[in-house]
């Protein structure tokens, strides 16, 4: 369920610089799910790590916590060291090294990432008054935990068709960050270094977050509601606006796809003008792009949902399942039931996709 966005409240008290001088630092436990990505875990990290050193003194300290407690690799093949595990945190919740937020950090599978004591541990938190945080696709691990009820959140693009699908109670938007209480959610990416540069200003000001873009080479700090994806223009280098206009309307209308000839009257142009508008720019038509959206819809549900093979076909505009399955497999070398049997993971589908020109596919 996607809705406006709320307004943005925290329990974190701002600060003042001079306040915190010889106080004790504010704790952050990273907690790492395994294939979590370490672009959006470094970020973080190393936002803390610079806000310490813009203001001289230890601001800010953190743990990075596993199952538990050993080593977890990334995405990226990368392995982190962690030096805390849950049993330990959760003991950690009733002493003085108690952590003010907890960051869960989470990228490929995870949903099918099961951890009863993590979703424990996280109920916990939230009731001791610990702000929590998902990071990239981690939202799906907050909401198995129940702490999505009633609250506004964001997830990776990619993840977001399913997880909709999945929690449809759940308010979800396409932000690169979304704070509603003491539930902090972020796309992940770059995007996780804007949410915690974020938590610093509410901490110690605009002065303390310009002294780490400066040492971070970061030109701006992007607002919480601003989009995940590029914009069409950057995406395929467009600047044409009737283009423009015709993408967003196809992108808008998957389910019961325009006709070319609707799409043409909604910008005043005969067929055959946007039939050439679209080689032009693209080097397709417009059937052939239209479809490839589709599919793209249905390769996401297909991956990070249990919805039927028909169901999907008719989510994603297409009149048949037996159509669909065409369709699929002469894009992406592979059928729709083969993914359903589990024969294919989601690293492994990217890496199957064919090399041919995708654009050809009608």
């Amino acid at each position: 369920m996607t809705k406006q966005q709320p307004y943005q409240s925290s329990s974190f008290r701002v600060r003042n610089v001079s306040e915190d001088v010889g106080h004790e630092p504010i704790i952050v436990v990273f907690y790492l799910v395994p294939d979590f990505t370490m672009l959006a875990f470094s970020s973080a990290v190393e936002v803390l790590r610079l806000a310490n050193r813009v203001l001289g003194y230890e601001a800010y300290r953190w743990r990075v916590a596993s199952e538990s407690g050993g080593a977890v690799q990334a995405v990226c093949g990368l392995s982190a060291v962690t030096n805390s595990s849950i049993s330990t945190e959760r003991r950690r919740l009733f002493e003085e090294c108690r952590p003010s937020m907890v960051v869960i950090c989470a990228d490929q599978d995870v949903e099918s990432y099961s951890s009863k004591p993590l979703e424990a541990w996280l109920r916990e938190c939230r009731h001791c008054g610990v702000a929590v945080s998902g990071v990239g696709t981690a939202a799906y691990i907050l909401a198995k935990a129940g702490l999505l009820n009633d609250k506004y959140c964001t997830i990776h693009w990619e993840k977001l068709p399913g997880f909709s699908e999945r929690y449809m109670e759940v308010p979800v938007s396409a932000v690169i960050y979304q704070v509603d209480g003491n539930i902090w959610t972020c796309a992940g990416g770059s995007a996780s270094l804007d949410m915690m540069l974020h938590l610093v200003q509410r901490h110690f000001g605009d002065e303390t977050v310009a002294g780490i873009c400066e040492q971070a080479i970061v030109e701006r700090v992007r607002a919480p509601n601003e989009r995940q994806r590029l914009p069409l223009s950057q995406k395929h280098g467009i600047l044409n606006q009737i283009m423009i206009k015709l993408i967003e309307q196809m992108e808008h209308h998957l389910a019961e796809p325009l006709s070319i000839e609707k799409l043409a009257k909604s910008v005043k142009r005969s067929r055959r003008q946007i039939e050439r508008l679209f080689r032009s720019e693209l080097g397709r038509s417009p059937l052939s792009y239209y479809r490839e959206l589709r599919l793209e819809r249905a390769r996401m549900l297909l991956t990070q949902s249990a919805i039927p093979i028909v169901d999907i076909a008719i989510a994603c505009g297409f009149v048949s399942a037996s159509h669909f399955s065409k369709s699929f497999r002469d894009t992406y070398g592979m059928a729709p039931q083969e993914i359903r049997r589990g024969r294919v993971t989601s690293k492994q589908f990217f890496l199957n996709i064919p090399t041919n020109d995708l654009d050809e596919v009608a």
